[in-house]
């Protein structure tokens, strides 16, 4: 089925898949861990128990969604060191590391707390499970600084030496760490995650309104939802501003690929809104531009110099197309996340947010949209840095391990068939809690249940011979 591609197609195919569903599950879980340290907080500040039924309700769908995450990630290392062995053992000293720091800081600090935050609530006192719920929320941040930083070391490698057999080696870890697009990357990434947050409890919030608008639970998600929507869009706007500017200084070939530039602009850049990018012969078919906007965007002047893929030779072009509408699909709903936020603000203004059903139904559908922002960012990212794995340094032709074509497509179709399974399963749960109305109800503890795993508990021994005892 898969014959006539090459091993490394099929391998980039496999990892591609495999990281697509894998950041779908950190990007929700980053952001819902941050609302459920607010609503904890709020709840013990302001002793409105509405916050601690969104505690408990959000708490579940937290839980599923950090076990999927740290699954579906686990397999991206096998294939570090299978299908990208030579990578593994190119840039293995500056990676690993990274890498390894992230599982013994952020990974222990999220496992180590979470069982607190989930089920300690009546065990170990409000204060202290504030405290779990917070370092919970901090595991995940910190979680995405590390692997953020080996991701954006890749981009704009710094800090690094190579040794006498070709291996980068560290030189020094501050530049490696704190690499030049390091801060914007995850200021991007973070805010995105964020958002993705945000759309989702959003939806939950109006799907329930549209079924009852007085539930306060509902309306509490949902206008919470709204402010994060209203605030939070234009600076991640303004935060992608200054990535791109950044991307253009040390990485030129792929903000060339997204703007469409197939030549250079000696008087300024125009901006293609869109247009369907014809790699072979050079040139955007179709295209609907906006003259000069594009140099005012990318360097604030009309008139601003803009260099083309005419300055980069062909082998080190990324495919033009894919980054060019992927670029786009991650712009134009960025833009669509303000424009609903805005009607957002206005229905609050007005004093409709929770009566405005078709802002319900909007909600409703933008819900996904966080994920296929996210998905679209991060293929403008990971393809516009093609064809090297290390950009401007190690190629990806090189970084492959000498895997058979036949071995990685059986391989790229089994992770097929058990992700859509698993993970669908997986989600298909998660849909259901979030169908389930908010309510005031006990709190889920680790109160019932077996003593011990296995074996008679002395428990049960004891409450049958009291049982024996009063007859």
């Amino acid at each position: 089925m898969l014959d006539g591609f090459s091993a490394e197609v099929l391998a980039r195919v496999q990892f591609a898949f495999t990281v697509s569903f894998h950041i779908i599950f950190p990007a929700f879980s980053i952001g819902l861990a941050s609302f459920l340290a607010v609503v904890n907080a709020l709840w013990l500040w302001t002793k409105d128990e509405t916050y601690r039924v969104l505690f408990d309700y959000w708490k579940k769908i937290f839980a599923v969604a950090f076990g999927m995450g740290v699954v579906s990630g686990i397999v991206m290392s096998y294939q570090f060191g299978t299908n990208w062995s030579v990578f593994s053992d190119k840039a293995g000293p500056v990676v690993g590391p990274l890498m390894a720091y992230e599982v013994l800081s952020a990974f222990f600090l999220e496992a180590g707390f979470l069982g607190i935050m989930l089920f300690g609530l009546k065990r170990v006192g409000p204060g202290l499970h504030m405290f779990a719920t917070a370092m919970v929320a901090f595991g995940t941040l910190l979680s995405a600084t590390w692997i953020l930083s080996v991701n954006s070391w890749m981009q704009t490698p710094a800090g690094y030496g190579i040794n006498d057999v070709g291996q980068f080696i560290p030189l020094d870890w501050w530049k490696i760490v704190f690499n030049p697009s390091f801060p914007y990357r995850l200021l991007h990434m973070v805010l995105a995650a964020y958002l993705t947050t945000a759309l989702v409890v959003g939806a939950v919030g109006a799907w329930h309104l549209l079924k009852d608008n007085q539930g306060p639970a509902s309306r509490r998600m949902f206008s919470m939802a709204m402010w994060m929507l209203l605030l939070v869009t234009p600076l991640q706007i303004a935060a992608g501003d200054f990535h791109g500017i950044n991307t253009l200084e040390h990485q030129p070939a792929k903000v060339m690929a997204m703007e469409g530039h197939f030549d250079s602009h000696p008087d300024g850049a125009p901006l293609i809104l869109f247009g369907i990018p014809n790699q072979a012969e050079k040139r955007v078919d179709y295209a609907i531009e906006v003259p000069k906007l594009s140099s005012l965007i990318l360097k604030h002047d009309l008139n601003a110099p803009l260099d083309g893929l005419d300055t980069i030779p062909d082998e080190d072009e990324p495919p033009v197309a894919i980054v060019f509408f992927s670029f786009r699909v991650m712009v134009g709903l960025g833009f669509a996340m303000l424009g609903f936020g805005l009607w957002g603000g206005i229905a609050r203004w007005r004093g409709t947010l929770h009566s405005s059903r078709w802002l319900h139904r909007a909600a409703i559908v933008m819900g996904p949209m966080g994920f296929v922002a996210v998905l679209a960012g991060w293929i403008t990212t990971e393809v516009g840095r093609q064809p090297f794995t290390v950009y401007g340094l190690l190629r990806t032709s090189d970084s492959l391990a000498p895997v058979s074509a036949p071995a990685v497509g059986a391989s790229l179709i089994s992770f097929i068939v058990v992700y859509f399974f698993v993970f669908g399963a997986g989600v298909f749960y998660i849909l259901g809690l979030m169908r389930k109305r908010p309510h005031v109800g006990a709190q889920e503890e680790l109160t019932d249940g077996p003593v011990r795993a296995a074996g008679t508990t002395p428990v049960a021994q004891d409450k049958t011979q009291d049982i024996a005892a009063s007859e």
